[in-house]
């Protein structure tokens, strides 16, 4: 039993940084995020011809498909007033691979969010809720550092890690667009910045408060 609960606490302190992370994209892939994104200032606007609205209307319907479970024919069936197809071929399969990476990471927030709540539950009910906490603290602590490492390689290189990111996650060179393809108008370079930023921003300040807080927690 002693080994169940050490194996326990390790396990928390590596599930600790996947939540916070995965947590932070859950909250990015709303429509709020996007709202404030294109309203931020300097924003880079579309030389093509998409207005902040064309963007919000479309968008919205590129961030529903990534959690709705829906085929591609949920956005291969958009089309322009003209009747041009919204996407093309190689658009489309970058998002049919995107959903796959984004329903599959949302398993695994969801699989280690419960693991870490019912290990607190049998904590707290055990004799074991001080050093559950402290592994709760220590994956904050954790978390911070890793995302400061990480902000530092964004704003030092973001274009690196960009590609970096494409090269794990997803196969061969179908993220690759023109500068005229839909998904680049909808979602420029600034706006993955921004993305990046913000999740790790946001992923920093959990990690910080649960190391802070967490580590000064006591035995119920």
């Amino acid at each position: 039993m002693n080994f169940i609960k050490k194996l326990s606490q390790w396990v928390v302190i590596i599930l600790v940084p996947v939540i916070l992370v995965l947590g932070a994209v859950r909250l990015l892939l709303t429509p709020l995020f996007v709202q404030i994104e294109y309203r931020m200032p300097n924003f880079p606007e579309d030389r093509y011809g998409f207005t902040q609205q064309d963007r919000l209307h479309w968008s919205k319907f590129a961030l529903e498909y990534l959690l709705n479970g829906a085929g591609i024919e949920y956005l291969g069936d958009s089309v322009f007033e003209d009747g041009t197809p919204l996407y093309n071929e190689r658009e489309l399969q970058h998002m049919l691979d995107v959903q796959v990476v984004v329903e599959a990471a949302m398993r695994v927030l969801y699989f280690s969010l419960g693991f870490v709540l019912l290990a607190g539950v049998w904590a707290q009910r055990g004799d074991w809720w001080w050093q559950y906490c402290q592994s709760i603290a220590r994956g904050g602590w954790l978390t911070a550092a890793i995302l400061v490492a990480l902000i530092v390689g964004i704003l030092l290189s973001f274009d690196a890690l960009f590609v970096a990111f494409h090269k794990i996650f997803f196969e061969g060179d179908t993220w690759i667009f023109l500068y005229s393809d839909t998904l680049i108008r909808l979602f420029p370079v600034r706006f993955w910045q921004d993305a990046f930023i913000t999740v790790g921003g946001l992923a920093l300040l959990g990690g910080a408060g649960l190391g802070y807080f967490a580590g000064r927690a006591r035995t119920p």
